[in-house]
């Protein structure tokens, strides 16, 4: 049903419910209880019993959402990324409790931060929270989900955490940038950093379906099909051929363009 890659570790979703997990062991993000590398997929035998409807993978980091709502997490919390109060590693799925109560529809996992988008559409961010990138005007590292006030009246639809910033989509197919501004990556024109979600104004008129925030890049799916990219352009990352350089607006990635 849906697979997901970390930074040196993935993660599998089976149409059971199932979640399988293999790579590098370290902090316990396989969830196994253990430290061990897995060099074949293994299954997380920690959600027995228990129907998981999606999964992400952060840098050394995992997180699964049960059909119930509820958000479970493993692996680093060195910055409090788990979302337990502590910065304790998890070798094993445990039950982040600060969001009983809250219907959680979906999660991204990134290098040192989490975040969560609940069924009222509102976005809740936890973990490192150097640069801004969990969007509550500050720096300050959370170690329990909080709400991001910020979007109050707005109802998102998808978020994605990246490396040191954080993308969301909302119902109206605009699109929010937060956190470290370096190389473009928020696509507002500047390498400014934004402890609040700021509207990427270069998609004023363009319906918006999909974002991907990457660690220093990040990408959009527009509603005609079309992809703009942003942000570092060293490696081809952005896909405008030999254009390597960074983009600090959004910029349509050609390739797909229809012919003459």
């Amino acid at each position: 049903m849906a697979v997901t890659a970390g930074g040196s570790h993935s993660l599998a979703l089976t149409a059971d419910g199932a979640v399988w997990s293999w790579g590098w062991g370290n902090s316990g993000r396989l969830g196994h209880g253990d430290q061990q590398r897995q060099l074949l997929p293994k299954k997380v035998e920690a959600f027995a019993g228990r129907r998981v409807v999606a999964v992400s993978a952060g840098v050394s980091h995992s997180l699964a959402l049960t059909a119930g709502g509820a958000v479970w997490s493993w692996g680093d919390g060195d910055y409090g990324q788990l979302g337990h109060g502590d910065t304790q590693d998890q070798l094993l799925p445990k039950r982040i409790e600060a969001l009983a109560g809250q219907r959680v529809i979906a999660v991204s996992a990134g290098y040192s931060h989490s975040l969560a988008l609940t069924a009222d559409g509102a976005v809740w961010s936890w973990g490192g929270g150097d640069y801004g990138k969990l969007g509550h005007g500050d720096q300050q590292s959370q170690l329990l989900p909080k709400k991001v006030e910020a979007f109050t009246g707005q109802r998102v639809i998808t978020v994605s955490a990246g490396g040191r910033h954080s993308l969301a989509l909302a119902a109206d197919g605009s699109v929010c940038s937060w956190g470290l501004g370096g190389d473009g990556r928020l696509g507002h024109g500047d390498e400014q950093r934004q402890l609040l979600p700021k509207k990427i104004e270069a998609f004023a008129g363009r319906r918006v379906v999909a974002v991907s925030a990457g660690s220093c890049h990040s990408l959009a799916l527009a509603a005609d099909g079309a992809v703009y990219a942003w942000g570092e352009g060293e490696h081809g990352c952005l896909g405008h051929g030999e254009d390597l350089s960074n983009q600090l607006l959004p910029k349509k990635v050609e390739a797909w363009s229809p012919g003459p």
